[in-house]
């Protein structure tokens, strides 16, 4: 498959910039995975499509503020740390701003933390070594990262996270779940469909193209994610009493599908590099709400690989010219 066969044209205004209020007044594309069949609706009518016995499976991981402004040691120059992934106490790999931050250069944080440059990376990449934990710090320090197509300055913070967030290390929101309200998910409980919650910490290499020409010869970004035993059983249940395992996001697909790839589902905790592209045998998903993903992104191909590459990007033409909205505070789909 060549990577340009998952590219479409999206004009920037169909980009949402702001979430809509409340949660799930978002508008919800309904796709039939088989034939392709497509119904309009908006998310709060999510339960017409639901069923007794049903497990939606969410990803509970919760955005840290992981964006810190620092200054250079000892000039005082402006420096940008993103936070991406956690590697000890003290080590983080982050992305950096800034001039001449090679191996060795100090910067100092508001609270009066020490970072130091240990290791050069790819690119801005870089290795920062903290003179204690920053973690403590990060609620008054740190800022929520926003995705770089999002020019708006978000109001509430809290509104990039899900309702259900509870695991902090995620650098940015598994945006499927954002369109659940208190009240949908009572009126879903109502239904007696279940819930249950796999971690998944999402990076912001979730938001980079692919950019080899074959799209089965990009190097897929690596995650840690959770599988915990409870969850496992509610599947194991859920399939015995014939009801759906409905994956919310593409994160908590990656987690269930990394969890089966012996046949068998288990539990999980560690990294996963799987990268799922049509061809892929899905072992664990019956159905997924997803949002609308950016061209040539390995999410996209995710979503082709379970309902059909031509079925997909006929949705997303359609859901185009309908101005539906996309990305990360866009509509959503359902694809049953």
């Amino acid at each position: 498959m060549l990577t340009s066969d998952f590219d479409y044209s999206l004009p920037p205004e169909r980009i949402a910039q702001t979430p809509l209020e409340p949660r799930h007044s978002s508008r919800l594309l309904v796709m039939d995975r088989h034939s392709g069949a497509l119904e309009h609706r908006i998310f709060w009518d999510l339960p017409d499509f639901l069923h007794k016995n049903d497990l939606l499976v969410m990803n509970d991981t919760r955005v840290i503020p992981a964006r810190i402004f620092a200054k250079k040691m000892p000039d005082g120059g402006k420096v940008e740390l993103l936070l991406l992934k956690k590697q000890s106490d003290h080590v983080w790999e982050a992305l950096v701003g800034g001039k001449g931050l090679m191996k060795g250069k100090q910067v100092i944080v508001n609270d009066g933390l020490i970072a130091s440059i240990s290791e050069v990376l790819d690119g801005s990449k870089r290795l920062i070594k903290f003179s204690e934990p920053v973690e403590p710090h990060l609620n008054r320090i740190g800022n929520v990262p926003l995705p770089p197509y999002i020019h708006e300055t978000l109001a509430d913070p809290e509104r990039y996270q899900t309702i259900y967030s509870r695991q902090p290390g995620s650098a940015a929101a598994p945006t499927a779940g954002l369109h659940f309200s208190p009240e949908l998910l009572a009126k879903i409980k109502d239904m007696e469909v279940r819930l249950a919650y796999v971690d998944l910490h999402v990076g912001l290499d979730t938001f980079a193209p692919v950019t080899e020409e074959m799209a089965d010869e990009h190097h897929i970004h690596t995650e840690w994610c959770e599988l915990p035993q409870e969850t496992v059983d509610l599947i194991n249940n859920t399939r015995e009493i014939g009801g759906r395992v409905i994956a919310i996001g593409t994160t908590s697909v990656r987690t269930l599908e990394s969890a089966a790839l012996q046949g068998q589902i288990s539990t999980f905790i560690g990294p996963t590099n799987l990268f799922i592209i049509p061809g892929f045998q899905f072992q664990v998903v019956d159905a997924m709400i997803t949002n609308f993903h950016l061209p040539k992104s390995t999410l996209l191909m995710l979503v082709s690989a379970f309902a059909g590459r031509e079925h997909i990007l006929s949705a997303y033409h359609t859901a185009i010219d309908l101005k539906y909205r996309f990305f990360s505070f866009g509509d959503a789909m359902f694809i049953h």
